[in-house]
């Protein structure tokens, strides 16, 4: 009886370190379902207004054992020197993961509404944020809280039912992951073989319209346009798959590239399709994006669309 015992507990630590030391970037429903009672998951549902979510609407329904964190309020970006969405510090997000009971052991599941792209980019913004302060065991939940509600309309739970348990978490900065306003300035308008990458749309890039917080319209010079809507599937509210995206990506799916848009949202999206689900790990975000580098007068910013946006264009046209 003793050995079935230990066998047992072997087989549980066994299933306990599979699951979270090989995090996938995302998982779906059946993947979640199957892994609810995992003590080693922190489920953190993101809704706030950019989804016209918030805890009132987390607590009218959410997937059992999850907890809510407002996006645009809890923390996750920062304003410094009058420039919106920047990274936090080190400490403040210690103390943000450490709010959410998160610890270095943790598995985190984010949790989008599962409305549209810019929605997802909440998840995929908060993802590189815990990937840029070293805690590899991350994943969005595929389809978001939307398509749980929809493949499991009994399995809800309502108000806040889950106690929050203080988490001890240490961060790590990668600065691999992570471009200043220094390092897009050595790229802007000098020959390199790094891409910058704008995640915005079409009107923002050409400078037809601009950012409410940005000072100039138009694109940080030298940049291609690949918008982050793109990558994403309006039907099923979920990110195309791997051969759509690297149909997307061909371009630069094996370059080093600098994602960016306007407060570094937009730019998580298409960060995380070409390094997380596309593979390339030479990819940076650069959190200040548009706001930032507009904010000191003697930074350029040009108004012509991109050769690569002009023959994706063409070829769109052509083909539907």
């Amino acid at each position: 009886m003793k050995q079935i015992q230990v066998y047992a507990v072997s087989i549980t630590l066994l299933i306990f370190t599979s699951i979270s030391a090989h995090a996938r970037p995302l998982v779906d429903t059946t993947w979640l379902k199957k892994n609810l009672q995992n003590d080693a998951l922190v489920m953190i549902d993101l809704r706030n207004k950019i989804d016209g979510g918030s805890f009132k609407t987390f607590q009218l329904g959410h997937i059992p054992g999850s907890i809510h964190s407002d996006y645009l309020k809890d923390g996750w970006r920062t304003k410094r020197k009058g420039v919106v969405g920047l990274l936090p510090t080190q400490k403040e997000f210690e103390n943000l993961a450490e709010k959410l009971g998160v610890s270095n052991s943790s598995h985190v599941v984010l949790i989008p509404a599962g409305e549209n792209s810019t929605d997802f980019g909440s998840s995929a913004r908060a993802y590189w944020t815990f990937k840029v302060f070293g805690h590899a065991k991350v994943s969005i939940l595929d389809g978001g809280y939307k398509l749980w509600l929809k493949k499991y309309p009994s399995l809800i739970s309502k108000g806040n039912t889950k106690k929050n348990i203080r988490g001890n978490f240490t961060a790590k900065f990668n600065a691999s992951l992570y471009a200043s306003t220094a390092d897009v300035a050595k790229v802007s308008g000098a020959k390199s073989d790094i891409i910058l990458l704008d995640g915005r749309n079409k009107e923002q890039f050409i400078g037809e319209k601009k950012h409410k917080k940005a000072e100039r319209f138009g694109h940080i010079p030298g940049a291609q346009l690949i918008s982050q809507a793109k990558t994403y599937n309006p039907a099923s509210n979920q990110l195309k798959n791997k051969t759509e995206l690297n149909d997307l990506f061909s371009e630069v799916t094996s370059k080093p590239v600098i994602s960016y848009c306007n407060t570094g949202h937009w730019a998580a999206t298409n960060w995380f399709a070409l390094s997380e689900v596309l593979g390339n790990k030479n990819v940076k975000l650069y959190d200040g994006s548009m706001v930032e580098w507009t904010a000191d007068a003697s930074r350029k910013v040009d108004h012509n669309q991109s050769n690569l946006y002009k023959i994706k264009s063409f070829f769109s046209e052509i083909f539907g």
